[in-house]
């Protein structure tokens, strides 16, 4: 067996492997395209790229040799009827429509392993797509996109437009799917996507009149326990938060006093659901390393408490952050990928780090995989 890890980067999707010894670079696809996620779907042993043109918009690729050739697939859009809301929702105020174009892909996630051929992308102006072919055709998830609250609640934040950029499918039933918005919220699904419930209690925000609000929160990124799906993690805008009732209830595990608040990306342990990590970052006016000292942090308690993991990694003078799909972990193994082109591994679950490179361009996401 070989393992990878699969990078998308600003400059092109690079694949790294190892088999048995030291990590290799192996393959370089797409030369100085933005590859804004990409992944393996080890149901259907296709990679896959989602590429941002910029002006020329988002494009699809796959791949059924690990990136020796690839293949377009026509990406998903918006039907003719659809509309987005541009602006920030001011109370009192009518936001202006316009017709829904996807301007970016945040996520490709596949489907339950009783689903084969099902895949969900994730977009820009908060889109949940849905294949059952593998790719071949996508339609809208309307009941998400037809949520009465998306005109005034739903908004970007770091960028112009909401983006789907979490989707949990529960591996006990894969009509059971909880996603993530930024800015919007959580939502679930128990009916396969024909009907959708905000699930947001708990959730706090300091950026709106209302501390708890039913909608509008900013999930950056949220995992689902692979031991026990009940428990979901999700680091927000406004804290790092777990429920444990399947996000009928969220607590805030933030660390009081330490720098486990803002951030990205979020990690799991695969066999306990007591375990995570986090990549904490000073708050959204600076999105930079706290204190400019590198750290991953991690609870082995619910986030009760957090360690704070520093071996091997910058402490001066460092403007790292780690967007939310760049941290990704199998068993042991850990690694993450900066906005600034540095390249982190660990095989010992984070106690200390190695750095695989510091000349890579800006990585989007990091992503293992076994073949």
């Amino acid at each position: 067996m070989t393992e990878l890890m699969i990078l998308g980067t600003r400059k092109g999707l690079l694949i790294f492997e190892q088999d048995g010894g030291a990590w290799r670079f192996c393959s370089e696809s797409f030369k100085a395209q933005s590859i804004s996620y990409a992944t393996f779907d080890s149901r259907t042993g296709t990679l896959w790229a989602a590429i941002d043109h910029g002006h020329w918009g988002c494009k699809l690729q796959r791949s059924q040799d690990l990136g020796v050739t690839w293949t377009e697939v026509t990406a998903p859009t918006f039907p003719e009827s659809a509309t987005m809301f541009t602006g920030f929702p001011n109370e009192g105020e009518k936001r202006t429509s316009k017709p829904a174009v996807v301007s970016y892909i945040w996520l490709i996630q596949p489907g339950g392993a009783d689903q084969p051929n099902r895949l969900y992308i994730g977009t820009e102006p908060g889109g949940l797509f849905q294949s059952d072919d593998n790719g071949e055709t996508f339609h809208l998830v309307e009941g998400l996109w037809n949520r009465p609250e998306r005109e005034n609640w739903w908004f970007g934040g770091g960028r112009d437009h909401p983006g789907v950029c979490s989707i949990c499918v529960d591996p006990r039933d894969s009509r059971h799917v909880l996603i993530g918005i930024s800015v919007g919220g959580v939502y679930e699904t128990h009916d396969d996507g024909v009907t959708w419930e905000a699930k947001n209690k708990g959730l706090s925000v300091n950026y709106m009149p209302e501390t708890y609000p039913e909608f509008g929160h900013d999930p950056h990124f949220m995992n689902m326990s692979p031991s026990n799906p009940d428990v979901l993690w999700q680091q927000n805008h406004c804290g790092v938060f777990r429920t444990t009732d399947s996000a009928q209830t969220w607590q805030d595990i933030s660390q009081k006093g330490g720098p486990v608040y803002f951030g990205f990306p979020i990690a799991l342990d695969a066999m306990d659901d007591q375990t995570a990590w986090v990549v904490p970052a000073i708050d959204a006016e600076y999105r930079v390393a706290v204190e400019q000292a590198l750290c991953v942090c991690r609870t082995t308690d619910g986030g009760q408490t957090w360690t704070t993991l520093r071996e091997g990694l910058p402490q001066q003078h460092t403007f790292d952050v780690v967007f939310r799909h760049a941290l990704d972990i199998k068993g042991q193994r850990l690694a993450f990928g900066t906005t600034t082109g540095n390249l982190y591994l660990s095989d010992n679950r984070g106690d200390s780090w190695d750095c695989m490179g510091g000349n890579f361009p800006p990585i989007y996401s990091v992503r293992f995989a076994t073949v």
